[in-house]
């Protein structure tokens, strides 16, 4: 059963305050076909069909609370090279209004890393990068940075991928200045030593992770239980979140206290980048000052939302919300439905990740086949619809004082259950044209009683790049015919 104090701290995570220190990386993506074997060696042919670039290691923790509706602060080290400049613009572009310091390392080389990927495969993977540690000039003065951002965040995630950032000296310095603070602190580990985590709050190794540093098996609930628990004694640990891949996700907590949750992936793509998820997820709510459980059905739900995408991703508080509210209340459609900022998100959300967005509207007072046709033929345009709905002060402007019928919770709510609907959002005006200019939809859909010169909006989605779509109307369909039969009309 979820939590009952759950909803309302999602609701508060974008005004929490995390820090990021740890080893960014720059994750490049090759996307392509293979039709054929090399006919040099036994090995397939790429043809190379798309490039992409991403935040890697920390880039991504912090790209997860921006996701998250927060403002992260960023704190790492990147190369004296052409790459370490591509990476720290990419920083400022994908982390709007972040609290972004990189400092430079004239010896290293920025860590990138590649993936050829067909269809949704890994095929292949290649690293460029520096592991030897930060020279001790950078060092001191990432320090220096580190302790002042400090004070003004309410959690701190250490995200070591043993680039040479995060050393047992730093990490010490960093784990002691938070607990005079009372600021908790978040370690994703590497490497089978875990003492230089030593008085850290929580840490979430995978499982593998949790066998390497507790040498002992981790295949069943008992043994990763018993493996947490020698860690959390031998480290001064207040807890530890091992996740575990199909298996979901264990808290195993210093007081003794275990939870395990199992996973809420409905499908795997690519885990790629889930650890990032966890770990900021479970931050976020921690800073929000939600309990660790609290955090961690959080930081669970993401992940299952990670997993599903391809490549290194992020989830969305609105994807964490519908989340939550399908796996536990049944109530997913009600979390389609959208205040205006909440649809430019979403909508900003889905065309970053590649999706089609369309756009129709109407009062949809009584749905009937007609409506069902139109929306049918709308959503065959588009991978994502939002329903614009006239708000019941707009029906009554234009059609009259007895309408609507339906009040327009209801008629939001009886849209967002349809499953070719994918958000509704509301609008006051007697035109959906101040919504369609904030969304820009890809394609806007009106019926073909209209001329394109005179669906509302057209302008603006031409001028944008879309398209305008008329729908056919299904003969003999109405609400105003509905509602004269109802009174006894012909």
């Amino acid at each position: 059963m979820l939590p009952t104090t759950l909803l309302p701290l999602l609701h508060t995570l974008p005004d929490a305050k995390v820090l990021c220190v740890g080893d960014i990386m720059l994750d490049r993506y090759v996307f392509g076909q293979v039709n054929r074997i090399s006919p040099e060696a036994p090995v397939p042919v790429l043809s190379v069909k798309e490039r992409r670039l991403v935040l890697g290691g920390v880039g991504n923790v912090a790209a997860n609370l921006s996701s998250l509706g927060l403002t992260p602060h960023l704190i790492s080290v990147i190369g004296d090279d052409s790459m370490g400049s591509q990476l720290l613009a990419l920083a400022k572009d994908r982390l709007k209004g972040a609290h972004i310091q990189m400092l430079r390392d004239q010896g290293r080389q920025t860590s990138i890393k590649t993936r050829h990927i067909v269809n949704i495969q890994q095929l292949l993977r290649t690293d460029d990068e520096s592991t030897h540690p930060v020279n001790a000039m950078v060092t001191e003065q990432i320090m220096a940075l580190i302790l002042k951002s400090i004070q003004h965040v309410s959690a701190v995630i250490l995200s070591d991928y043993g680039k040479g950032l995060l050393t047992p000296d730093i990490c010490q310095q960093i784990i002691q200045a938070a607990r005079k603070i009372h600021c908790p602190v978040l370690i994703d580990p590497k490497g089978a030593d875990y003492s230089k985590y030593s008085g850290a709050t929580y840490i979430t190794p995978n499982k593998a992770e949790l066998a390497l540093a507790s040498g002992m098996p981790t295949n069943t609930d008992a043994e990763v239980i018993k493996a947490a628990q020698s860690l959390l004694h031998r480290h001064d640990l207040a807890g530890i979140v091992a996740t575990r891949g199909a298996q979901g996700m264990t808290l195993v907590l210093k007081s003794g206290d275990v939870t395990h949750l199992p996973t809420q992936a409905i499908e795997v793509y690519d885990v790629s980048g889930a650890g990032d998820t966890v770990i900021a997820t479970l931050a976020a709510g921690l800073a929000a000052k939600g309990s660790v459980l609290d955090a961690m059905y959080l930081a669970n739900a993401a992940a299952g939302i990670v997993v599903a995408k391809t490549g290194t991703a992020t989830a969305s508080l609105e994807e964490l919300e519908t989340a939550l509210a399908s796996k536990f209340l049944g109530l997913s459609h009600l979390h389609k439905i959208f205040s205006h900022s909440q649809a430019a998100r979403q909508v900003h959300t889905w065309k970053q990740q590649g999706l089609r967005v369309g756009f129709t509207n109407g009062c949809f007072d009584i749905l009937h086949t007609g409506h069902l046709s139109l929306l049918n033929q709308a959503r065959s345009q588009c991978d994502r619809l939002i329903i614009g709905l006239n708000t019941d002060a707009s029906v009554r402007r234009l059609k009259g004082s007895t309408r609507p019928i339906n009040h327009e919770d209801d008629r939001a709510t009886m849209l967002a259950a349809l499953q070719n609907v994918d958000g509704v959002v509301l609008f006051d005006e007697d035109t959906p044209l101040n919504i369609i200019t904030l969304l820009l939809p890809d394609v806007l859909v009106k019926g073909a009683d209209y001329r394109i010169d005179q669906v509302v909006g057209a302008d603006v989605v031409q001028n944008n790049g879309g398209t305008v779509y008329l729908a056919e109307l299904k003969q003999g369909y109405s609400t105003t015919g509905l509602v004269q039969k109802m009174q006894g009309g012909s």
